[in-house]
Formats: C-alpha cells, structure tokens, sequence
C-alpha cells in the first residue's frame, strides 16, 4: 500500500467516524429529551399520589364508620341470623328449615331461600356459591 492509499484510506475512516459520531449526539439528544419528559411526568405521578394519600388520611379521619345493614322486618330474619351465628359455616334453605324445625316442605325451602337473599342484597350475608349462604365478619 502507498502512502496516498494509506491517507486516503484514513480520511475514509476518519469521515465514517464522524458520520457515526454526529448520529449518536442525535440519539443522544433524542434520549435525553425523552428521559427528561418521563422524569417530568414520574415526578408529576408522584405528587398526585402524595396528594391523594394526605387526602385519603383526612378521609378517613372525618368519615364516620360505616352502619350496619338494617335487617328487613320478619320475625324469622333475626332466626335465621343466629343460627348461621350458632354454626359458623356457610349453610343453605334447607339446613336452616332443618335448624328451625320449619319442615322440608318446598314453600318453607324456598320462603327461608328467598329470605336468604335479601338479606345478601342488604350485605348481610354472602352467597358464597348459588344456595350456599354465609354470614358476614366484621
């Protein structure tokens, strides 16, 4: 190789070296304005949640606790409730009708199955599978 070959083979190189110099201060640059905005934005999350938890804190400080349901007027609701509190397992229509000696009959079945249900609408029982009842902890 001759020395002309030598130096323009080296201005070669040279020119390539700064063509991929001058891409990656472009990249750079890009990288550096998106990590600047995701900063601004993580920064920006981070007080709305501050805001948010000292909110929430006074929240809960002013809120009074939250009433018992109101149990539906039946003299057999107040019944049922203290067998389910008797047992301590879920239980269903026919078990109660069992518990109070009501008989297995089909109308006494579904009257204590209806009952059950609208005391799960008023969120005092939960009807962990369909027909299967439990009453709900504190």
């Amino acid at each position: 190789m001759s020395i002309s070959q030598l130096f323009a083979r080296t201005a070669e190189r040279e020119a390539e070296l700064a063509c991929q110099t001058d891409a990656l201060r472009v990249e750079i640059d890009q990288l550096t304005a998106r990590l600047n905005n995701i900063e601004r934005d993580l920064e920006h999350v981070q007080i709305t949640r501050q805001t948010a938890t000292s909110l929430a804190d006074g929240l809960d400080q002013d809120a009074p606790p939250p009433a018992e349901p109101e149990l539906p007027e039946h003299p057999l609701h107040p019944q049922l409730l203290a067998v389910f509190h008797e047992k301590q397992r879920p239980l269903r229509a026919r078990d109660l009708c069992e518990a109070l000696d009501l008989g297995l009959l089909p109308k006494n079945v579904e009257g204590v199955r209806s009952k059950l249900k609208r005391l799960v609408a008023r969120g005092i029982l939960t009807e962990t599978e369909p027909g299967l009842f439990t009453q709900n902890r504190p």
